[in-house]
């Protein structure tokens, strides 16, 4: 089964992650440059419909492209 990760930004102590990371950071850069979101759809068939879902594909990919 696909997983997908669901990102909302979490507030702790007053303090906002997006505060944190500063505005010409290489990632976020690579995300507003970069639309992956086609690769929910082309991975789709390489997923079962049982199971525990698996790591988001955008995730694993992105994982794969930094590292």
């Amino acid at each position: 089964m696909q997983g997908k990760k669901e990102i909302s930004p979490k507030m702790m102590y007053q303090v906002y992650l997006e505060d944190l990371v500063p505005k010409d950071n290489f990632y976020r850069k690579l995300g507003s440059e970069l639309d992956l979101r086609f690769l929910y759809q082309e991975t789709k068939k390489y997923y079962g419909a049982e199971g525990q879902e698996s790591i988001d594909p955008l995730v694993f990919f992105k994982i794969c492209l930094v590292g």
